[in-house]
């Protein structure tokens, strides 16, 4: 009978050597079940798996010879300790974003066990070493160590960084994981999994512009300032030791291989303390919720939702407003849609290779948010349903939530035409900008509406990546890029107005395209919708069983 299995108070005592080296195997074997488990449910799980493992081992591999290929390079040093310190920062984060992945994350399922604090810390920190996030590691360190390592004495601290950097990583993230634990099993952890996708998108913007700007400023040498500081910074200090002993200056070796032992021994001791009360107090993340002093602020009507029109247009502005602040997967792609709209011709911009109409990608990327604007409902459609029996009711609702998205999208894409005027110092063109992004707007409003009645599609509540359901993926394309290529077709009369005035050299009158935008933005918006209703009235029990299959 294994530990796991033994009832309360018949185990041995947990505070002996013996106990907390037999709980290693059995976390291990626990974290082995949990993988192989999980890749039984499906076999789009188990692809999705090994092409994973494949292209991580692939990175890995290629890491590790880049880096021993680095060897002798006069600025290997700082390469390394950056490389090892990103690496850290993403084990801090990768809890807040990922924990539904792994489900030993969670100590609390453990809370029913006999187990004390420190012996579970053991056998959790040796179980957390299995998997391609350690391996990855594992291979940057003993990269970063040979590129490092110049004499014996430098090798000596190789073989003492390479896997106390390793540990330092792991328990950063535990750490981070346990601190947190309340949080990440809340409505807002759930948020935080599905805002991943958005991290990665911009974590790799940014990389692609550190990287740009490093090729323009002299190359690795300018990573030397920073490299500086981080070197004394755990874990990247234990890889720093490394290429201090190389040098010879072995009391600095050994200060930087100090720090990181002792930031090891720190957050051993956070992750115990913080274990130690999950594991002793009562979970009251619902006792100000049910308590008499509940804020009642949200009520309908009250505060800034009093400003909006009454009747059905004010009530489904409202509901489609309260999905983008409440809903994960609806609040997901808002600030998806927001962030990189921005972050596109921003990055344009800074790199002095843009265009201000790069501005006009905020346009196109909010505007996909009218797109299958019944997904977002699920089988609570039927409720919408019940309220719709003419076509002026279908147009009624599909206004409100276009109106509802205009409340957000107008000033927000003039706001990302001026910064990007800003940057390149552009003015003149920004009159334009904001009137072509005016029409492209109302176009995908117009379409999108439309696709919305014709192509809907349920979004399922359960997964952070899956926003289609099986076998609705078709209709998914065809809504999106369908509708973006209508939406760029009736848009084409501004367009072509914009490139006129452009080639036969009259910028000074691009100010016109500011009320002409807006007034055409609007009428196609409005004809769109009004195209839609008719359709939306007729085809509601086909809408209400495409939106309830997730």
């Amino acid at each position: 009978m294994s530990v796991l299995d033994a009832p309360a108070g018949s185990g041995p005592r947990t505070g002996t050597a013996d106990s907390r080296t037999a709980l290693i195997p059995v976390f291990a074997r626990l974290k082995l079940a949990l993988l192989r488990n999980g890749l039984r449910q499906s076999s789009g799980r188990r692809a999705a798996y090994i092409a994973s493992v494949v292209g991580a081992l692939l990175i890995a591999a290629g890491q590790l010879l880049g880096l021993i290929l680095l060897r002798g390079n006069a600025h290997a040093d700082s390469v390394v300790v950056l490389l090892t310190a990103v690496v850290a920062l993403g084990w801090a984060v990768m809890p807040l974003f990922f924990s539904a992945g792994d489900e030993t994350l969670d100590p609390t399922r453990l809370v029913m066990l006999p187990l004390r604090p420190r012996p579970l810390i053991v056998a959790l920190l040796v179980s957390s070493l299995i998997g391609l996030g350690p391996l990855f590691t594992l291979c940057l360190a003993a990269g970063s160590v040979v590129a490092l390592a110049h004499g014996a004495g430098a090798v000596v601290f190789a073989v003492l960084a390479v896997p106390l950097t390793l540990l330092v990583c792991v328990a950063l993230a535990r750490a981070v994981a346990a601190a947190n634990t309340r949080l990440l099993t809340s409505r807002k952890g759930r948020d935080l999994a599905v805002l991943s996708g958005l991290v990665i998108a911009v974590g790799i913007q940014v990389v692609n512009f550190g990287a740009q700007r490093l090729g323009q400023a002299g190359g690795l040498s300018s990573l030397d300032p920073a490299a500086d500081v981080l070197r004394w910074v755990p874990p990247a200090s234990a890889v720093g030791s490394v290429g201090s002993a190389a040098q010879g200056a072995y009391g600095r070796a050994v200060v930087q291989l100090l720090l990181a032992v002792a930031a090891l021994v720190a957050l051993l001791w956070l992750w115990q303390r913080t274990l130690t009360k999950l594991m002793t107090s009562p979970d009251g993340s619902t006792t100000a919720a049910a308590g008499p002093g509940r804020d009642k602020a949200g009520r309908t009507g009250a505060g800034l939702w009093a400003l909006l029109p009454e009747g059905r247009t004010g009530t489904v502005m409202q509901r489609s407003l309260r999905y983008v602040a409440r809903d994960p997967k609806t609040k997901a792609a808002w600030v998806t849609a927001l962030a990189v709209g921005l972050i596109v011709p921003l990055i344009n911009a800074l790199q002095g290779q843009g265009s201000v109409y790069f501005a006009c990608f905020a346009s196109g990327m909010l505007g996909i948010q009218m797109y299958n604007q019944f997904g977002q409902d699920t089988s609570a459609f039927w409720m919408v349903a019940q309220t719709i029996s003419s076509p002026r009711d279908a147009y009624l609702e599909l206004r409100a939530r276009a109106l509802a998205l205009l409340l957000i999208t107008l000033p927000y894409t003039v706001l990302v035409a001026v910064v990007t005027a800003a940057l390149l110092g552009d003015w003149p063109v920004l009159p334009g900008v904001v009137g072509l992004s005016f029409a492209l707007l109302g176009a995908m409003l117009a379409t999108g509406a439309t696709a919305s009645v014709l192509f809907p599609y349920s979004v399922p509540q359960e997964g952070a990546f899956k926003n289609v359901a099986p076998g609705q993926a078709g209709l998914a394309w065809i809504s999106i890029l369908g509708g973006m290529v209508t939406a760029a077709v009736l848009s084409a009369p501004v367009i072509a107005l914009t490139i006129t005035l452009h080639v036969t050299g009259r910028t000074d009158w691009l100010w016109l395209l500011v009320p002409v935008g807006a007034a055409y933005g609007v009428l196609t918006a409005w004809g769109g919708v009004r195209l839609a209703a008719p359709r939306m009235a007729a085809r509601l029990p086909e809408i209400i069983s495409a939106v309830s299959k997730g």
